[in-house]
């Protein structure tokens, strides 16, 4: 287990008095505040003692880690320079970037002189830009070219021509290819509409008789397994609201009806989730869902939504185009409880 490290009184005060007096810059302030967190100090004291919001902590904090890994990749000294300027929210919008992306993206944020909005704009493009399975024809792998893609596939399926002229203007700003400012340009005079590709309906049930539910069989673990594994299951109690089952062995499981979607899926896997975090907002108000993935089905399809791994979290996502990271599972359904009046 890792240890805490330990400040002394004094080391402590003079981090607390740098954040007070603002002294440094932000990159300093946000490193001060990390080494006073790890040593036991919550954001409530810092922001008692120095003035420092615990939002304003939680940016400088991991702005200053995104400014590290570019600092770490041999950025040149003109673009640290201007990381160490009031752009502390900009870089917080590149954390979900890996380095080499951090330090593409800051050099166009400083070329563009990109504000709060632009950056979170570039990061998400830079994101779906590299997830495609390959390279869009006339796009290079640049984050100019990256939301000059986005804005270019979103033009070519905009009805409204003030909107598309929009659009076009700002692909040409951020274009970095001569081949991607061609592209682009030839939505000047092609007015085609391209059809969008929408998210499907998300397999969404809710249970609705007593019956439906299933028998609780424990689980011994995951394939392969002991005899020792077998042996040690123990007997199994219920928890409410889902009818979870724990026991002494590892693992647990849960009921489900025996619908076809279940009985079809290879390799099926259940994870409770809040319903707010689901890549669409479900109608009603926020509750507890189970969401049952399949894992032996990791071919994409459009119709399907899928598990997968991003920034070390697993995420459910819908993909338009076929992606690059690994596909864990298809998600098979999301059960909602029984709902009583």
């Amino acid at each position: 287990m890792t240890e805490k490290p330990q400040l002394s009184e004094e080391e402590a005060s003079l981090l607390l008095r740098q954040l007070l007096h603002k002294e440094g810059n932000w990159v300093e302030w946000g490193k001060a505040c990390t080494h006073l967190q790890k040593a036991g100090y919550n954001r409530q004291t810092i922001f008692e003692q120095t003035g420092f919001q615990g939002s304003q902590q939680n940016l400088i904090v991991v702005a200053a880690q995104v400014y590290d890994s570019i600092a770490q990749g041999g950025a040149s000294p003109e673009l640290l320079s201007y990381c160490q300027g009031p752009v502390s929210d900009v870089l917080y919008e590149f954390r979900i970037l890996n380095q080499a992306q951090r330090a593409a993206a800051a050099e166009l944020a400083k070329e563009k002189k990109l504000n709060v909005d632009d950056a979170k704009e570039v990061a998400r493009a830079i994101q779906d830009f590299s997830r495609l399975s390959q390279l869009p024809g006339g796009f290079v792998n640049h984050p100019g070219d990256a939301i000059a893609y986005q804005c270019w596939k979103r033009a070519k399926q905009q009805k409204d021509l003030q909107l598309r002229s929009r659009l076009i203007a700002r692909g040409l700003k951020f274009a970095h290819s001569h081949a991607a400012r061609e592209k682009i340009e030839q939505l000047l005079s092609d007015f085609t509409v391209v059809p969008q590709s929408t998210a499907p309906l998300m397999p969404l049930y809710r249970l609705e008789e007593e019956e439906e539910l299933g028998r609780n069989v424990p689980l011994a673990g995951t394939f392969p397994i002991r005899r020792e594994d077998l042996e040690v299951v123990k007997a199994v109690k219920t928890q409410a609201p889902f009818g979870i089952v724990t026991y002494s062995g590892s693992g647990a499981m849960v009921p489900l009806p025996g619908w076809q979607v279940i009985l079809k899926a290879e390799d099926p896997v259940a994870i409770l989730y809040q319903s707010e975090r689901l890549p669409q907002q479900l109608p009603g108000m926020p509750e507890q869902v189970l969401v049952v993935v399949d894992r032996g089905a990791r071919q994409w399809d459009v119709n399907s939504y899928f598990l997968v791994e991003q920034g070390g979290k697993l995420e459910l996502k819908w993909f338009a185009e076929s992606p690059s990271v690994n596909i864990l599972g298809r998600l098979m359904l999301i059960l909602r409880l029984k709902k009583i009046f």
